[in-house]
C-alpha cells in the first residue's frame, strides 16, 4: 500500500496509535520498533483492542486488516508529511536549547485567541513526535505549533523535512546536549539547522534581537524581530514583579505566572509572533496573564511560608544558570538551591558540574543541596553545600528544619526526577 493510499485509511480512522495500552477503536496502529521492544509482536492485540488496522514491516499471519510497509516508522513519517501538505496550514516550528515547551505552550495559549490550533503535547519534539502532532491535526485547524528536539547535527533539518514549517524561532543557544553536539559550536550549527531550512524555502524567521546569534540573520529579508531596541518590529522592554517574568510592549505592561527573568524574552517572542499574525493586542495579554506553567517547570508553589521554584522537568548548564541568577536576586532569604546532575553533557560533564558547584557556592544563594554521581564528585569545601551521590542518600538525611523557610529552587534533569523533593517539602 502506498502512502495516498494510506492516508485515504488514516481520514476515516479515528486517530493514530503506537502503544498498545492506548488504542483507540478505529485507529490504525504502528508497529513500531526500539532497542527493546518490536511492536510488530503486539500487532494482532492492537486489532484485538479495536483498532481498525495495523502497519507492520515484518511478515505476520493473513489478516486484511495488517498492512505490511517496508519500515513503519518511515510509513508514519512519510504519511504525517503526506498529511500535511493535504491539509495546506500554516506550520509554525520551534527549536533552541532551553525554553522551549514553554515557549511552545505560550505561542499556542496567543494564538488560540485567534485561530483553531494544534500545537505539541508534552514535549513530543522528535522523530516519532513530530509525526504524531502533525497526524492530530485535521480539516478543522488554522494552524499548526510543532516543537522540534534535537541532540544531534541534521536532526532539526530531518525534522524540517517532516513538517515542512512556514515559520521559525529559536529560543536561544546553550548548552544543552553537548555530548552529542559536540560542544556550544555543535549546538549553536545544529539549532540554526531550522533557520536554514526557512531561507532555502524562502519563508519566514521570527528573531530576538537581543540575541547576538539571532541578530546575525537580518540579513535574510523575510524576518520578524523583537527585542529591546528601536530597531525591532515589536519593541519591549523586560520587567519582572515579586519574582515573576514579565514585559512591557507598545503600553501593554503583562506580568506572567512564570518565574525567573529568562522567561520574559520567551513572553515577548509570543508577544510579537501574535502580533505579527494580528490577534488582538488585549487577546495577547490576557493569554499571557493567565497562562500557567504544568509539568514541573517554572511552577511556583506557596507552602508553609515557603516559595518553592519547581523547575524539575530539565536541565543543563545554560538553563540552571539562569535559574540560579534569578534565585540570587529574589528578595526572600534564606535562598536554598536543592540541584541535581545534569545529563547528556559527555567529557565535559565533570567541568560542568564543578563550575556550577563553585560559582553558586560563592553567590548570594545562602544552602546548595547537590544530588547525583556527578556533583557529588565535584571537589568543592564550603559550609554552605552538602552533596549526596543519590536522591536516596538525600531522602535519608533530610531534615525538615532545613528548609522551614524562605525560597527553595528545585532544578535537576528529567532523570533525576527532583520532582520527588516536593513529597519532603
Amino acid at each position: 500500500m502506498n502512502i495516498p493510499q494510506l492516508h485515504k485509511l488514516f481520514l476515516t480512522s479515528s486517530r493514530i496509535s503506537t502503544d498498545t495500552r492506548k488504542i483507540k477503536d478505529g485507529s490504525i496502529f504502528f508497529a513500531l520498533k526500539g532497542e527493546n521492544f518490536d511492536a510488530n509482536e503486539f500487532a494482532s492485540e492492537a486489532l484485538n483492542k479495536g483498532a481498525a488496522y495495523a502497519v507492520v514491516d515484518t511478515t505476520l499471519e493473513n489478516n486484511d486488516r495488517f498492512i505490511k510497509v517496508e519500515d513503519s516508522l518511515k510509513a508514519l513519517q512519510e504519511l504525517a508529511t503526506f498529511h500535511r501538505q493535504h491539509l495546506k496550514i500554516p506550520i509554525l516550528a520551534l527549536t533552541g536549547s532551553n525554553g522551549k515547551t514553554t515557549t511552545k505552550e505560550l505561542f499556542n495559549a496567543v494564538l488560540s485567541k485567534k485561530f483553531k490550533t494544534v500545537a505539541t503535547v508534552g514535549n513530543l519534539n522528535n522523530h516519532i513526535g513530530v509525526p504524531l502532532t502533525l497526524l492530530s491535526m485535521n480539516s478543522e485547524t488554522e494552524l499548526g505549533i510543532v516543537e522540534m528536539g534535537a541532540n544531534h547535527q541534521k536532526e532539526i533539518t530531518f525534522l524540517c523535512n517532516i513538517a515542512l514549517p512556514d515559520f521559525g524561532y529559536i529560543t536561544n543557544f546553550g548548552k544543552a546536549h553537548l555530548e552529542g553536539f559536540g560542544g556550544v559550536k555543535g549546538v549553536i550549527k545544529g539549532k540554526k539547522e531550522l533557520y536554514q531550512y526557512l531561507k532555502k524555502n524562502e519563508k519566514m524567521l521570527f528573531l530576538n534581537l537581543d540575541d547576538p546569534l539571532q541578530k546575525e540573520e537580518q540579513e535574510y529579508a523575510q524576518n520578524f524581530t523583537f527585542g529591546s531596541t528601536p530597531a525591532a518590529n515589536v519593541q519591549v522592554e523586560y520587567t519582572s514583579h515579586d519574582s515573576f517574568a514579565g514585559i512591557k510592549a507598545e503600553e501593554n505592561e503583562i506580568t506572567g505566572n512564570l518565574t525567573g527573568a529568562y522567561n520574559s524574552a520567551n513572553m515577548a517572542a509570543a508577544y510579537a509572533i501574535g502580533t505579527y499574525f494580528k490577534v488582538p493586542k488585549e487577546k495577547i495579554k490576557e493569554a499571557l496573564e493567565e497562562y500557567i506553567p504544568q509539568n514541573n517547570r517554572s511552577q511556583i508553589i506557596l507552602k508553609n511560608n515557603r516559595k518553592i521554584i519547581m523547575d524539575a522537568y530539565n536541565a543543563n548548564p545554560s538553563s540552571m544558570t539562569a535559574a540560579l541568577d534569578n534565585l540570587s536576586r529574589m528578595d526572600l532569604s534564606p535562598k536554598i538551591a536543592i540541584l541535581g546532575d545534569m545529563f547528556e553533557l559527555g567529557s565535559m560533564a565533570a567541568a560542568e558540574h564543578q563550575e556550577i558547584a563553585e560559582n553558586y557556592a560563592k553567590s548570594e544563594v545562602d544552602k546548595i543541596f547537590l544530588i547525583g554521581s556527578n556533583f557529588a564528585a565535584t571537589s568543592l569545601e564550603s559550609e554552605k553545600v552538602k552533596k549526596f551521590a543519590t536522591f536516596e542518600a538525600f531522602k535519608q538525611w533530610f531534615q525538615p528544619s532545613e528548609f522551614n523557610r524562605g525560597v527553595i529552587l528545585v532544578k535537576g534533569s528529567r532523570g533525576m526526577a527532583l520532582e520527588r523533593a516536593l513529597e519532603l517539602l
